[in-house]
């Protein structure tokens, strides 16, 4: 027999921890979490050949592996409207410390890129000892998951979004007297401002299934409003990327399709509540 002051299985499983307790745990994680970004800073700092020239100006080349995607469609298609063969443009540093600073900058940038799932992880494990059970069990798999998309969004913005945007951007001219030559700091921007902003917008599902099960977020809610979403992933769209409405729009298409499968998310999160607080019942 279960007494009223026993505790049950979705209790809090932590021991009690002070205010100092849990600001000091929370510094080792951020200690943790700094050193692994700095780490690989350090580490894409040393490597710059690969990473300026195989990298960061890869999007800039038309032999990048995307320009050499759509030049074998053009080929199936016997049509070279899709083929790029040239980019009319060129980089310049018009600083003294240009160079210098973007190599620095890009380092630290790819560091956070590709320790951001140590630094979730990291996060997640701070967190998740104040869930309780229940709680803990429903979030399974989520650093995983919040991997999966940063990954699945950085890919998306350095295959498509970069080289896409870096050739409409290479082309457009207000007139032949002006001649596109970029400086380093604005092409090194631009590039990382796609690549990470697209990671970070592909983490929608994510926030919708835990606006869900805090009640916050339903599915009929989110149908009832996808054109009020419309407009604001334009708008998210527009300040985390260029200001060009090519990469708005390239960007737009695949977070509409991330809002339609977050709305399955969000009935799957309310279908299990429904039928866990079904099972409560009947248990009473």
């Amino acid at each position: 027999m279960k007494y009223l002051d026993q505790p049950d299985e979705d209790e809090r499983d932590e021991k009690e921890m002070s205010f100092l307790d849990h600001l000091e745990e929370l510094r080792w994680h951020l200690v943790r979490s700094v050193i692994a970004v700095l780490v690989l800073s350090v580490a894409a700092f040393i490597g710059v050949d690969f990473i300026f020239d195989r990298v960061i100006f890869g999007p800039a080349k038309v032999d990048f592996w995307t320009f050499r995607m759509l030049c074998k469609v053009s080929d199936l298609i016997n049509s070279s409207a899709l083929c790029i063969d040239e980019l009319d443009f060129k980089i310049q540093s018009r600083k003294m410390t240009g160079q210098f600073t973007m190599h620095i900058t890009s380092s630290f940038v790819i560091g956070i890129i590709v320790a951001f799932p140590y630094i979730f992880w990291e996060f997640w494990r701070f967190i998740s000892p104040g869930l309780y059970t229940r709680e803990r069990r429903a979030s399974r798999g989520a650093v995983f998951s919040v991997s999966i998309l940063f990954t699945a969004g950085i890919l998306f913005g350095y295959y498509i979004m970069s080289p896409l945007a870096v050739n409409f951007l290479a082309g457009y001219q207000v007139s032949e007297i002006v001649q596109n030559e970029f400086d380093i700091t604005s092409y090194v921007s631009t590039i990382s401002t796609l690549v990470l902003g697209s990671g970070l917008l592909f983490q929608l599902p994510i926030v919708v299934y835990f606006l869900s099960k805090v009640g916050l977020v339903t599915p009929s809610l989110m149908r009832t409003y996808r054109k009020h979403a419309i407009v604001v992933i334009l708008v998210l769209g527009a300040m985390l990327t260029p200001p060009d409405p090519l990469s708005q729009v390239l960007i737009a298409f695949p977070l509409l399709g991330l809002y339609e499968f977050s709305i399955f998310i969000s009935g799957r999160v309310l279908r299990r509540k429904e039928k866990e607080e079904l099972l409560e019942q009947q248990k009473q």
